[in-house]
């Protein structure tokens, strides 16, 4: 039996809505092809009603005191988590993730709710020493206004909340921008905001179709009233969003493409760094911005690990999400399909050895291991973002912090080693804006500051570091005893 087709709507002033005109468009299943979503086409009129509805939101919300702001995103938590089934039916629907993953998002993205309301009492300021008598200096934040977040599909709902929490408990209001991928995934967490009770105005959400996105997006950026924009996907894009932000003069914060090093160094625990490898470069089929893309392991003890990471991944099993648990479910289209199967055919033309997994026919890529990869092959230096990942075998550890910086992408990056401090000593050197020392490539916490740093990005999303970016910094003066003055 094919299931009814998900309809999420827009949210605008606390209202569903349709698009203008009733337009739609369709997401289909990447597995069967079937009618997924039949989602809100939005025009720029209604991108523009959106912003509209939350520049007058922002006039009493960001007067609206921290307690009130704290309950309604704890309460958006549990909503959240209420919908947990939803949610899983959601994701593997439009983009074909595994119920582990789904869940996974729904357990993060919680905790970015009650990470976000426990920093409505942590936008302080600061009493500046100043030269003049009698004059009381401050440093005051203060919400920024309309914030803009566009979210992608890859982690929806951990990338969707994250777009919005830390702004709304700094006191902006916010239009979220669904992925045209997973816009009925998009739409449950706005719903689960909605239930909370935020006023209207406060959280808005738009989806247009893939060939109005550009429009759509442009319309919003322009609104005198945003001041704030937030993009996570592709570096390709962020380049685009990165320019329309520059033109209308508004921060951005960009977190973009991946190619994440994960260093196995000649004293490292190899089952350790077999396992964390295999969670890093396999959890959601590789889709994640933080996927373990390059493993550079010390040529001393490369072959135990070839050995151990090829059977780890050749063990995990692939299959359609909606039959039963997988860790592989299907990848988001075919395109990804043709892409990785045409960096698997030029590695191996290249002399680089299949040890797992191998080119696939539909969107149930297997795991596969690529070893012996060297700098000549596209996969060295392209993002798969998918299942296919490459062993690059170096002489030392010099070598191997030369490989992980040989690369425009920054994000995340890993180092094992039973020598804590020399591991300490190789994550400084290397460009990433994320390093983790004994752990996995793919690792969030609510409260650590996020981002990347090269075509990775800039800015961080994530704790205090979040409420800098979505709050403007004010220097204020208070003159308590008469000031001379020249003339």
């Amino acid at each position: 039996m094919v299931a009814a087709p998900l309809t999420p709507a827009l949210l605008i002033n606390g209202e569903r809505r349709t698009a203008a005109g009733g337009r739609t468009f369709t997401r289909l299943n990447p597995l069967d092809e079937q009618t997924a979503t039949l989602a809100p086409a939005a025009a720029p009129e209604d991108a523009l009603a959106a912003a509209d509805a939350a520049a007058q939101a922002f006039v009493r919300w960001r007067d609206t005191g921290p307690g009130v702001r704290r309950a309604l995103l704890l309460k958006a938590a549990e909503r959240l988590e209420a919908q947990e089934s939803q949610f899983i039916a959601a994701m593997a629907a439009e983009t074909g993730a595994s119920a582990q993953w789904a869940g996974f998002n729904v357990h993060l993205a919680a905790g970015l709710l009650r990470e976000a309301a426990a920093l409505t009492t942590q936008i302080t300021g600061e009493v500046i020493p100043s030269d003049v008598p009698g004059s009381l200096a401050m440093a005051v934040r203060q919400p920024a206004g309309v914030v803009f977040g566009m979210a992608p599909w890859n982690a929806p709902i951990i990338l969707g909340v994250r777009a919005i929490a830390t702004p709304l408990a700094c006191g902006n209001t916010v239009i979220l921008k669904g992925s045209e991928l997973s816009p009925a995934t998009h739409g449950l967490i706005i719903e689960a905001l909605h239930e909370a009770g935020f006023p209207p105005g406060v959280v808005n959400f738009i989806t247009s179709a893939p060939e109005e996105a550009a429009a759509v997006t442009e319309a919003v950026i322009a609104h005198p009233a945003v001041r704030r924009v937030n993009f996570t996907g592709s570096t390709r894009v962020g380049r685009i969003i990165a320019e329309t932000c520059a033109r209308h003069l508004k921060p951005v914060v960009l977190e973009l493409g991946g190619k994440a090093p994960l260093l196995v160094l000649d004293d490292a625990d190899i089952t350790l760094a077999v396992n964390c490898a295999a969670f890093g470069a396999f959890a959601n089929s590789g889709q994640i911005c933080m996927s373990t893309e390059r493993i550079v392991v010390d040529a001393r003890i490369a072959d135990a690990f070839a050995a151990q990471f090829a059977a780890k991944a050749a063990s995990l099993p692939c299959g359609d999400p909606r039959n039963g648990p997988a860790v592989l479910g299907s990848v988001v289209d075919r395109q990804t399909v043709s892409r990785c199967n045409a960096l698997i055919d030029d590695a191996l033309a290249k002399g680089a050895v299949l040890l797992a997994g191998g080119k696939a026919e539909t969107t149930l890529m297997p795991a596969t291991v690529l070893d012996n990869v060297t700098s000549a092959m596209r996969i060295y230096h392209e993002e798969s973002f998918g299942p296919v990942k490459a062993i690059v075998r170096v002489r030392d550890e010099e070598e191997a912090i030369g490989v992980a910086n040989d690369s425009e992408f920054g994000l995340s990056s890993a180092v094992f080693s039973q020598d804590t401090a020399r591991a300490w000593r190789v994550a400084q050197r290397l460009q990433s804006g994320i390093c983790h020392i004994n752990g996995p490539t793919v690792h969030d916490e609510a409260q650590m500051p996020f981002g990347g740093v090269k075509d990775s990005g800039y800015g961080h999303f994530g704790g205090l570091a979040g409420v800098r970016e979505f709050t403007e910094l004010r220097w204020i003066t208070m003159q308590t005893a008469p000031r001379p003055l020249p003339f």
